[in-house]
């Protein structure tokens, strides 16, 4: 039987226990609600160039080998990820180490010494490099979507930063950051696993009860938006023609949000999706599709990645538009739903085996105001219907949310040719 319990600490920290008897290990993670749409103009990265510093050393842990070390020897592994808008720390530790791995975890938070930032710099800056081509263009599909979904928006930004806004960060730039954001009411501390609820509460009082709180500012939300469908064509001397459709979507809390999940199985879930059965099992133009949602706190997208050859680059588009306007004109079937409808359903329970999906289910929910149970998730799926499938893919897949991107090795006519296809798909919608 798995439990979880929420205690909110003096200083604000919220400690989400999610107690998995059946375990052997404990999953042991910390949220903080800071991204990429938090960052200053001109240091676009900073979230995540100050998490990659947190691990260079701290007043107790002096280098990035002693924080391993000392995680190592209790069973972990640390690890971080930043996205647009949050970044976590987490690692595996054995369930008798839990409060050793959080006072590590306290001593990178509020201790940092905020050192190696020459060096962070080349490594990050490389990373970046993987986005561009030779001619220093963004040639990263996700990132050219984001900046079309969301123009002169922080969300458009790419989370890496970029060479100029990497080469630019500071030391007073990251402890202006760390001091403004990483704050105990702007984070959740979530541990998972074979743990009881009063024992991780007293562990986290003593490792993250001296933290300090002040008021975070507010986030700058999304107003403008583009009313038509966008086209972008970069060229990249690759063999291969990467292609992104991606339709401004919905916010997190948005109603419609289950209907997106099936949409996205329906679609692009794998081996009976439809468009992997049309474009690959029908056509034999790619490999695979993949399908991603992206929600926010106002606003939300979803995209469809594949890569073809340039001379059927068209043919692709063609065929990928014409499943997307088929699901908005024709209910789904009653046994394709109830085949994705039982997929999702089970993979709901099999998550029930992973302390990391546990905690990210009720520690990043927490921080994000959107904490539902696997139950409640199972209920909701089961009541969806055809109708509720097809009125959400009619909102969603209207031509003015279309923001099409193609990197690759370009051939004369390919771009009007493309302008052609979003046309028709326009006029027939």
């Amino acid at each position: 039987m798995i439990r979880h319990s929420l205690h909110t600490l003096k200083n604000g920290l919220r400690v989400v226990c999610v107690e998995m008897p059946h375990l052997h290990a404990a999953e042991l993670a910390v949220y903080i609600k800071v991204g990429g749409r938090n960052d200053p103009s001109g240091r676009e990265g900073l979230s995540h160039f100050l998490e990659h510093i947190l691990f260079r050393g701290t007043a107790e842990f002096p280098s990035s080998l002693a924080i391993e070390s000392a995680f190592e020897i209790i069973g972990g592994a640390p690890n971080a990820a930043t996205d647009a808008e949050s970044t976590y720390y987490y690692s595996r530790v054995h369930p008798d180490s839990i409060k050793r791995g959080m006072e590590i975890f306290a001593s990178m938070l509020t201790k940092p010494l905020l050192s190696g930032i020459d060096v962070e710099k080349r490594i990050i800056a490389e990373e970046a490099r993987e986005d561009l081509n030779e001619q220093g263009e963004e040639v990263n599909p996700d990132t050219i979507v984001s900046r079309m979904l969301w123009p002169r928006h922080p969300l458009g930004m790419p989370t890496i930063g970029t060479l100029e806004s990497i080469a630019a960060i500071e030391q007073s730039d990251l402890r202006r950051h760390l001091d403004t954001y990483y704050v105990p009411s702007n984070a959740v501390l979530v541990v998972s696993g074979p743990v009881q609820s009063r024992a991780v509460v007293a562990a986290a009082r003593d490792c993250f009860g001296g933290w300090s709180n002040e008021l975070v500012p507010a986030t700058h939300l999304v107003t403008l938006r583009r009313l038509s469908p966008q086209l972008r064509c970069v060229h990249d001397s690759d063999s291969q023609m990467g292609l992104q459709l991606a339709f401004l979507g919905f916010a997190r809390d948005d109603r419609r949000f289950m209907a997106l999940r099936f949409l996205r199985r329906i679609l692009a879930g794998g081996g009976s999706s439809r468009l992997h059965l049309r474009l690959r099992e029908e056509l034999g133009i790619v490999y695979s599709v993949d399908g991603a949602i992206g929600a926010y706190d106002e606003t939300g997208c979803m995209a469809f990645d594949l890569s073809t050859a340039p001379e059927t680059l068209i043919h692709a588009v063609e065929a990928a538009l014409e499943e997307l306007r088929r699901i908005t004109t024709t209910p789904v079937p009653g046994d394709e739903l109830e085949r994705v409808r039982n997929s999702y359903i089970f993979d709901l329970e099999f998550s029930r085996d992973s302390a990391y999906e546990m905690g990210g289910r009720y520690g990043w929910g927490e921080l994000m105001g959107v904490v539902r149970s696997i139950e409640e998730d199972q209920c909701e799926a089961r009541r969806i219907t055809a109708a509720d499938i097809q009125e959400t893919a009619l909102a969603l897949f209207a031509p003015a949310n279309l923001r099409l991107v193609a990197v690759g090795p370009w051939k004369r006519g390919m771009k009007k040719a493309l302008q052609e296809r979003i046309t028709r798909y326009q006029q027939q919608f």
